[in-house]
């Protein structure tokens, strides 16, 4: 049910399965969640611009039942961390949108949760 979505004007490393599994353990341990309902998508488009410019960036959308409104602050350092570790990107070069998704619009497996 977590999501990350990852879309970066930045090359993606030469194993970025390396990098979507380290994204993966850290967001089901940041929300507390089992990682196999975590789902991480990184994406590569050189034709982003943020603030005037190209230099590397990135755009994320971290989504969860019962993410907690309170610890969006934290996420975002931690996750703007990752993705400086990660990818190179400067935390000043990121936006992240968090949502909160109620369970009967979250689904799977022909159902909802």
């Amino acid at each position: 049910m977590p999501l990350l979505r990852i879309e970066t004007n930045v090359a993606l490393p030469a194993d970025p399965d390396a990098v979507t599994a380290r994204l993966s353990t850290a967001v089901a341990e940041w929300l507390n969640k089992p990682e196999g309902y975590v789902m991480v998508a990184l994406g590569h488009n050189a034709h982003m611009r943020f603030g005037g410019s190209t230099e590397a960036l990135a755009y994320c959308e971290l989504k969860s039942i019962g993410l907690p409104e309170g610890l969006t602050r934290e996420l975002s350092r931690k996750l703007c961390d990752a993705l400086q570790a990660e990818l190179g990107v400067e935390p000043a070069r990121v936006y992240i949108e968090f949502a909160d998704a109620p369970r009967h619009f979250w689904g799977t497996n022909g159902t909802t949760f």
